[in-house]
């Protein structure tokens, strides 16, 4: 009985502790709950629910945080990195579409392996800073992306300027399953590839 409550104690501790360095985190980067609640599609009295500790911090509500202040969300819970190399994320499921988080230093590249449901939606391109690289594992991803909407396939990849107005999810005929590297800074993906053969082939 002691051990529970030693353990409840200190995740309530943790918790407790998100709303203040949610609210760090927002002033250091000079936002406003109102800028922060349209980057994220959060409502404002959420967000401020958040920072005074009268929400509880939930994954679905951290992970848009997380995305728009560019930062791990270890970094919002004030988890300690482990010594273990190996990233160990749980799943976080976000508008439907769940994220696999592969990174976990702040800034520079953000890796999250991704599933995307079989559905139809509505393209809403949109655009904002950063760099993005698709890679499909499995399944068919339709990106838009500009004036293309083309279909990607299992071992196809994509890069682009996410400055230019873009959207990408299910075609409908079943579920994907694709990497996404996202460089907050414009960062890019550099793929080192083997030398064309004579003749044009590639190796």
């Amino acid at each position: 009985m002691t051990d529970d409550t030693e353990t409840t104690d200190g995740t309530e501790e943790v918790l407790a502790e998100v709303g203040p360095r949610l609210r760090r985190i927002r002033k250091e980067r000079g936002a406003t709950l109102a800028g922060l609640s349209a980057a994220t599609g959060i409502s404002v009295s959420t967000l401020s629910r958040l920072e005074s500790g009268l929400r509880k911090p939930s994954l679905e509500l951290l992970l848009p945080i997380a995305r728009a202040h560019q930062v791990p969300l270890d970094e919002l819970v004030g988890a300690p990195s482990p010594a273990d190399p190996r990233v160990r994320s749980e799943p976080i499921v976000h508008y439907g579409r769940t994220h696999w988080p592969l990174t976990r230093q702040p800034g520079g590249l953000q890796a999250f392996k991704v599933l995307e449901p079989q559905r139809r939606l509505e393209p809403e391109p949109r655009t904002h800073e950063g760099y993005e690289w698709l890679y499909v594992l499995s399944g068919r991803l339709r990106l838009v992306l500009g004036d293309h909407d083309v279909v990607l396939t299992a071992g196809e990849a994509a890069e682009f300027d996410t400055r230019v107005p873009h959207w990408f999810g299910s075609t409908g005929e079943g579920p994907v399953e694709f990497l996404s590297l996202f460089g907050p800074q414009g960062e890019r993906m550099h793929v080192r590839a083997r030398p064309k053969r004579k003749g044009g082939e590639n190796g």
